[in-house]
């Protein structure tokens, strides 16, 4: 299997995240410099602009899993009583601090933040982050989750310029106020006043990139050929998400743009054999990226599509900065809901897929996570209805332990040979 990194950018992406969160614990420990741990969908850019780093739970639980240590971790959680069934890849984080395993803990583990923060958007996510918050003797900051009364099917439609119709005015006046308290502890943590005009910059820098990011898609839509693998857009879009609104996100992003138009402009393609476009649906294969890739020489089928790349342009972008909280705010308020929970995530799909000429979806169906669970049986109705045929893989995005490598490629082969 051929898995060589087709970009020079996608080595640079991985170095930086290395790099970066070696300065962040010598920084913690050394100099005892705050930082905090936060959930993805929460205003990272609020901490950003605070001048407190991050560390998204979600890309923590995905380097547990691409160091093969998941399995030690989650079997760790149930000889300490928890449920066998608690979502993976909310608790990794916690199980991470819990659980000692000798040294073999990814870049030297986690050290105590001054703030944990978390959108309440399933049952567990309070319970989980208390505990942890509890545990390292650390702020936990919970974030509503309210609910629309208003759901446009097309909401990348209203999301750039017309994002306060679509948070609804009443949504966003309680996630402005919980936004102002949470910027309150921000300040006391980081003796920082904080500053609507930065903000406003800050939030000007990340349209800028992901109008790069708009430039990608449009052109792996639109090349005879995807231009590069789907496990390296993954790679070089999510580093750039994690330190949006810096200089070095924006030249990333910026690098990125430039070597796929390169390889588009020259007709170069991911693998010369495709055959069949297939799009990725849910949360990366972190423990076996590899998988990604596994058909091309078999069957000519290359994934061309993930929602990490399309997701950035259509809901990070603010257009009206005059009230930059507010148009965070919009970001924030429904940011998980959109890539899971109808209608809003099966029309999106299916838009998506049309505009890349997909051929096939497969889905990643994780049990333990049950809202995006129960989406995704959602969004394979709506595909099918649309004339693609989708293929539904019951795993984990971080659970190596589900994971039967044999049996999964003898289902997808199936499925290639039978379906399309």
């Amino acid at each position: 299997m051929n898995r060589e990194k087709q970009l020079s950018c996608t080595s640079q992406a991985a170095q930086k995240q290395k790099t970066w969160f070696a300065e962040l614990r010598q920084d913690v420990f050394e100099l005892q410099k705050p930082y905090a741990i936060i959930n993805a969908d929460t205003p990272h850019d609020l901490f950003h602009v605070m001048g407190i780093p991050v560390v998204t739970n979600q890309w923590w639980a995905a380097v547990v899993a691409a160091k093969g240590l998941s399995s030690d971790y989650l079997d760790g959680m149930s000889s300490l009583g928890f449920h066998k069934d608690l979502c993976r890849y909310c608790s990794i984080g916690l199980a991470t601090n819990l659980i000692d395993l000798e040294g073999r803990t990814p870049w030297g583990g986690l050290p105590t933040p001054a703030l944990l923060c978390a959108r309440l958007t399933c049952d567990c996510m309070q319970r989980i982050f208390q505990q942890w918050a509890d545990h390292l003797g650390s702020d936990f900051i919970a974030l509503e989750a309210p609910g629309s009364q208003k759901l446009p099917e097309n909401w990348w439609e209203l999301s750039r310029h017309r994002w306060e119709e679509l948070s609804e005015p009443y949504r966003l006046d309680l996630a402005v106020t919980e936004l102002k308290d949470l910027i309150g502890r921000l300040e006391k943590i980081s003796g920082k006043a904080f500053s609507e005009e930065a903000l406003r910059a800050f939030l000007t820098k990340v349209n800028q990139q992901e109008e790069y990011f708009q430039e990608v898609r449009e052109l792996i839509a639109t090349a005879p050929q995807c231009p590069v693998r789907v496990e390296e857009q993954i790679s070089n879009v999510m580093a750039t998400q994690w330190h949006r609104g810096s200089d070095w996100a924006l030249n990333h992003a910026r690098l990125f743009r430039d070597e796929i138009k390169t390889r588009v402009d020259s007709g170069v393609a991911a693998f010369s054999g495709e055959k069949k476009r297939l799009m990725w649906v849910g949360a990366g294969l972190w423990h076996d990226m590899s998988f990604y890739s596994a058909f091309e020489e078999s069957h000519g089928a290359v994934f061309v599509w993930s929602m990490y790349l399309p997701f950035g342009p259509d809901w990070y972008i603010r257009y009206g900065l005059e009230d930059p909280l507010r148009a965070l705010a919009s970001r924030v308020v429904t940011m998980n809901e959109v890539l899971h929970n109808p209608p809003y995530a099966p029309s999106w799909i299916v838009n998506e897929a049309k505009r890349n000429r997909i051929d096939a979806a497969v889905i990643l169906l994780p049990k333990g996570n049950r809202p995006a669970a129960a989406g995704k049986l959602m969004i394979a109705s709506a595909l099918e209805k649309a004339g693609i045929p989708t293929h539904l893989i019951e795993s984990d995005m971080v659970d190596g332990r589900q994971w039967d490598r044999a049996s999964v490629h003898t289902n997808m082969k199936q499925f290639l040979e039978v379906r399309l």
